[in-house]
């Protein structure tokens, strides 16, 4: 791989940026000052260091994403922001997002360029967890607790598979306000599981039963619990541990 290619996707300088380091001297391949941009270098055996500091190559990069409301999940729009645009330069090159969340929805969402970790995780076979948080326009009775937990119309050819309603409880004034939402009926926030990722689901399953979510946001997927530090519009990179608790749930199934 050409040395300034390998230098901008590890450090996610520009390639211009990276350039002008190495003319300058201050790259080292093997403790030999290299100023030659298109110098060949070997991923796996050559030591690279960029002012100083080793650079390890990693093919693979893993981020998490706090993803707000307003923002699409896709790597380019010409008028709408993206969820790319949110990790200015971060390492890695055609890193993309795993699974889609709607534009007015918020929270957990996994972006990699580890094609083999995504499919996995969105096969439609390896029926992988995602919980949500709902806010929802009504009351859910012990009946529609019942449709939703048992699998459910939504319009498809083939009805949902179960779902699991971890909690249910009224939403408070201080709730509303901080959501901005207003409402003349009592309002209550779900915790949802369900275990497909279909077309507006979770909001489809709520709307079956005359209760519109009004707000939504993915706390988890798989093994992937959203880092509460994390505010709106804020990532990180994820752990070796939690790269490896992905891989594991699908390695099992």
């Amino acid at each position: 791989m050409r040395l300034d290619k390998w230098l901008a996707e590890m450090t996610g300088q520009s390639r211009s940026e990276i350039k002008n380091k190495i003319k300058k001297g201050l790259v080292q391949v093997n403790a030999e000052v290299i100023r030659r941009p298109e110098c060949k270098v070997d991923t796996e055996q050559d030591e690279v260091q960029l002012d100083g500091e080793l650079i390890a190559y990693e093919p693979f990069v893993y981020y998490m994403l706090n993803k707000p409301s307003g923002v699409i999940t896709a790597t380019t729009d010409r008028e709408q922001k993206t969820v790319l645009d949110l990790l200015k330069g971060v390492k890695g090159r055609d890193i993309s997002p795993v699974g889609r969340l709607d534009k007015d929805t918020e929270g957990l969402l996994l972006l990699t360029n580890d094609g083999a970790l995504a499919h996995q995780l969105l096969s439609p076979k390896k029926h992988v967890d995602k919980t949500y948080l709902a806010v929802i326009d009504g009351v859910l009775s012990a009946d529609d607790i019942e449709v939703l937990e048992k699998g459910m119309d939504i319009g498809d050819e083939k009805e949902t598979l179960p779902a699991k309603v971890e909690s249910v409880q009224d939403c408070t004034k201080e709730q509303l306000m901080q959501l901005s939402i207003q409402s003349e009926h009592q309002l209550q926030t779900v915790h949802l599981t369900i275990r497909e990722g279909r077309y507006h689901q979770v909001k489809r399953m709520f709307a079956r039963l005359g209760k519109p979510v009004r707000y939504l946001k993915r706390e988890r997927m798989g093994a992937l619990q959203l880092d509460p530090s994390l505010e709106l519009g804020q990532y990180r990179t994820l752990t070796e541990q939690e790269i490896q608790s992905l891989k594991r749930l699908y390695e099992k199934k």
